[in-house]
């Protein structure tokens, strides 16, 4: 029997305490230190939207992750005995993904809870998801991801029943529950086709109206500039996965309807389950005539965080639509990258060279904006309007359209 208990803390009262957590990540031949460095401030916000507090981090350059504890002997001990000495701290997180084998070796050796990328992503839905479709893809998420952890976490049960009405060939107790969590995973895929088939319902109702998509890395923006753009109310938090269901609102600029999505953000490392579980979500963004990617500027790492969306809509089979690039949060870019001994002169010579790099890089039409300055957000109404009644002349070329 463990001295240690991982929820006598959490079993009275509804309270929640404070988890106080290290982070742990690896410099690999697939990852350098700043990407690792960047990966692990990703990390720790993911924590923090979870409501963890971050301690300590500890990287380890490696050829490749050890296969039963995923870093080093000598660094697992170093993260002991950090422990040891910091009895506050009741979390590890790993950067990447754990076996379910890594999960409890390293659990048992460092006495604490130990979560992955994954779990903690999975988490972090599980606790922002409100109507029945998110509630269903995030079980669904959760269980595909659990499914081959089984034998990680469960290795206790793994022995044969006896007793009365058990002799028989028999069946051992992880058999049985990999059965139990497949028969739900194929319930929940039901239920899901089912609410599927409702949305689809739903969008074919809307008309021909032409529809925009918001689509972005997560915490960039795209909820405020909906609030914006559609005068309403959607929710918008800084923090990661604010919008997980798929928000739609008519705006109508100058007697011309068209209908806004905001959709959930994309994120590096996303768990392949979660992307399969939320495609449904997302068939917002293929059905769509029209995308608006949102950028956050004011990320050192946007460039990335572009590619991680640009693939993300290669897998959804939406690379092919047309795209207004909007980087948004240009009143922090110019904090964080112009020193105030500069003249405006200099500054506007710098702010132009990088418009022309990425024009140059994108080859798509681009507005530079501050949703929270109300910068150029008339030229991007301008810009929208312009796109929308473009794809109001290609569907009806026959005829004129008054609203």
């Amino acid at each position: 029997m463990n001295e240690w208990n991982l929820g006598d803390d959490r079993k009275k009262g509804l309270k929640v305490q404070t988890e106080y957590a290290i982070l742990v990540g690896v410099i690999s031949q697939h990852q350098n230190a700043e990407q690792a460095n960047d990966f692990l401030d990703e990390l720790e916000f993911l924590a923090l939207t979870a409501g963890a507090v971050t301690e300590r981090r500890f990287v380890q350059k490696l050829g490749q992750p050890d296969r039963r504890t995923f870093v080093g002997k000598g660094k697992l001990e170093e993260i002991r005995l950090y422990i040891e000495a910091n009895e506050k701290i009741n979390l590890v997180i790993f950067d990447d993904d754990l076996t379910g084998k890594q999960t409890n070796i390293i659990e048992e050796e460092l006495k604490c809870k130990i979560l992955d990328r994954s779990s903690l992503i999975l988490d972090i839905f599980a606790s922002r998801a409100q109507t029945a479709q998110a509630k269903t893809q995030v079980e669904l998420a959760q269980l595909q991801y659990l499914l081959p952890r089984l034998r990680g976490l469960w290795t206790h049960l793994e022995r044969q029943r006896g007793g009365i009405g058990m002799r028989g060939p028999g069946e051992t107790e992880i058999e049985t529950d990999r059965r139990i969590i497949r028969d739900k995973i194929s319930l929940l895929k039901k239920k899901l086709a089912k609410i599927d088939l409702q949305n689809s319902t739903r969008r074919k109702n809307r008309g021909q109206m032409i529809r925009v998509a918001l689509v972005g890395y997560t915490n960039v923006g795209k909820s405020t500039l909906m609030n914006y753009l559609s005068k309403s109310e959607v929710f918008a938090e800084n923090k990661l996965f604010a919008t997980l269901d798929t928000t739609v609102r008519k705006i109508v600029f100058e007697r011309m309807p068209f209908l806004l999505s905001d959709t959930v953000g994309f994120i590096r490392k996303l768990p392949t389950h979660l992307i399969e579980s939320f495609k449904s979500t997302l068939d917002e963004v293929r059905e769509s005539d029209f995308l608006i990617h949102v950028i956050d500027i004011a990320h050192p790492t946007y460039a990335d965080q572009i590619e991680v969306v640009q693939k993300t809509l290669k897998d959804l089979g939406a690379e092919e639509k047309p795209v207004l690039y909007v980087f948004n949060k240009m009143d922090l870019y110019r904090e964080e990258a112009f020193d105030d001994m500069l003249e405006q002169e200099t500054k506007s010579e710098i702010e132009n060279e990088l418009k022309v790099s990425l024009g140059k890089q994108l080859e798509n039409d681009m507005v530079f904006i501050s949703v929270k300055e109300k910068e150029n957000l008339d030229i991007l109404r301008e810009r929208l309007q312009k796109k929308v009644k473009e794809l109001y002349l290609v569907r009806y070329p026959h005829q004129t359209k008054f609203w």
